[in-house]
């Protein structure tokens, strides 16, 4: 087993500002337990199976809630209900307008009373019976946070429809949903269940546009030119691109689930495809990246469909030399560690691999499932460490460990990096945000990695310019410079633990 694996999990700073972390609040073990007896062990039972957790209790994340809640922000005619205490509303509804969202966000705000008498929940209905006005909206998605999820405010008692409008009522706490893109799958996978029951019962509305040929229904946010790319490499075998899940709009949901197939872009969507497969349609893993995953991912459509070999070899004889062409004009050279928390970590190493990049490590908070087996098979095939469910120790230990020309990771990742010189790039704004499907990802990755890697000398200049002035608390110019004190450090770390001890026994 390689050290990175077994690096234990240093626990995360009280004063770091983390919306996920239940701990600002009361323990994530007291929160579970106390949902449990409140009669939410079957939903976190579900979210066990669906999002194992791993060697640690979870990657640190952002407030899980925040993939849901941009799901529906990102719906048409959608509107969206908060439960949760103020504090997380606020942090949870600044990041959304912060990534654009422009959308009200409901809130339903409670206190001690109102959530132990049931109040609340009574709260809540009133406010969908108030906002359920079928000229402004299709669904109305109300989300639990850790609090109210703790206390069993029963969301799935709200009526299923009001006046015509869907209503959705889902749990996301944090100590149940390890990261903020599984839950992307919680509210997607609630949208598709809901979605199939309908169809199941009688006609529903039709897409706005609908292919003449059969789809491939594409799992997994994408940048927004990979969807036609997936179409134009689909179109020798007499398929089309499908709607993208999560989708932008109610009806697109029949659209996706009325497909030949599913693509699994994204590997962790498993409550979506579990109604994909209740659905009987077929789930392929991996992605069309590169040459050699866009040669098995068309096999692998090709045969999921039952088309004929000579159609595959005609989409492949057709693309596979561009996507070739593409990755030799734009060679990457340089050692690199990548990782992430949106799940295309992956993907994204594949791409640098072909490109001739050294990557060592791939890191991705996202958990280990088979849609993701290819793309790990294939990278450890070429020597790549591939680490799910990594942790930001983990992450930091890859680059300290490799010492690469070029660190792609979350924030504190590239934080750290540029602290040692060495160049990074921040995953989620600056990777996600380009193509990497078919030709037109082939040399995306190359312009703004290969600028990256080309930084080293200013990180050279800065390092040499600043040599001597310090780290931490001697950082500066001082005419006594400050003397580290661990002792003292120790002895007030032993008395906050005493007190603490203190605190749980009187608590108990």
């Amino acid at each position: 087993m390689n050290a990175l694996e077994t690096l234990p999990v240093v626990p995360r700073e009280p004063d770091r500002l983390d919306l996920g972390d239940a701990g600002s609040c009361a323990s994530g073990d007291t929160l579970r337990d106390a949902a449990v007896k409140a009669g939410k062990s079957g939903v976190l039972d579900r979210y066990a199976a669906d999002y194992p957790k791993g060697p640690h209790d979870q990657p640190q994340s952002m407030c899980p809630a925040f993939g849901s809640l941009r799901v529906g922000l990102r719906m048409r005619r959608t509107a969206t209900i908060l439960s949760g205490s103020a504090c997380c509303v606020y942090g949870l509804t600044f990041t959304s307008h912060f990534y654009g969202a422009r959308r009200t966000v409901g809130y339903v705000p409670f206190n001690s009373e109102s959530l132990v008498t049931g109040k609340l929940f009574e709260d809540i209905r009133d406010a969908v019976h108030e906002m359920a006005d079928p000229a402004l909206y299709d669904t109305i998605v109300v989300t639990n946070l850790c609090v109210p999820t703790a206390s069993g405010v029963p969301l799935q008692l709200l009526p299923d429809a009001i006046n015509g409008v869907r209503v959705i009522g889902i749990d996301v706490p944090g100590f149940g949903v390890p990261t903020h893109a599984e839950a992307k799958d919680v509210l997607a996978g609630a949208m598709l269940a809901y979605a199939r029951k309908e169809a199941e019962l009688g006609p529903v509305a039709a897409p706005k546009e609908r292919s003449d040929r059969p789809t491939i229904t594409l799992l997994g946010e994408m940048f927004p030119a990979d969807p036609p790319g997936i179409g134009l490499l689909l179109e020798p075998l007499g398929l089309a691109a499908g709607p993208v899940v999560p989708t932008r709009e109610w009806r697109e949901l029949y659209a996706a689930l009325d497909c030949a197939a599913v693509a699994a872009i994204h590997p962790f969507y498993t409550a979506s495809v579990r109604e994909f497969e209740a659905a009987g349609r077929k789930v392929i893993g991996s992605a069309p990246v590169g040459h050699d995953g866009t040669a098995a991912w068309l096999d692998a459509i090709g045969e999921a469909c039952g088309i004929a070999k000579d159609k595959v070899d005609a989409s492949k004889n057709r693309f596979l030399p561009a996507i070739a062409g593409a990755l030799a004009a734009k060679p990457v050279k340089g050692r690199i560690t990548v990782s992430g928390y949106e799940g295309s970590e992956l993907l994204v190493a594949r791409l640098l691999v072909e490109s001739g990049a050294d990557v060592r490590y791939v890191g991705t908070a996202c958990p280990k499932t088979r849609w993701s087996d290819a793309d790990r098979e294939w990278l450890e095939a070429k020597g790549v460490q591939v680490q799910y469910r990594a942790s930001l120790e983990q992450d930091i230990a890859a680059v300290n460990e490799y010492r690469p020309d070029l660190a792609i990771g979350t924030t504190p990742v590239v934080q750290h990096a540029k602290q040692k010189s060495i160049p990074a790039l921040y995953f989620t704004n600056l990777i996600s945000a380009r193509p990497l499907m078919g030709p037109a990802g082939a040399g995306s990755l190359a312009m703004v990695v290969n600028a990256a890697l080309a930084n080293q000398h200013r990180f050279d200049r800065m390092t040499a310019f600043f040599e001597g002035v310090g780290a931490g608390a001697t950082a500066g110019i001082w005419e006594n410079t400050p003397v580290d004190r661990p002792e003292y450090k120790a002895k007030f770390a032993a008395k906050r633990l005493a007190m603490a001890k203190a605190e749980e026994a009187i608590g108990a």
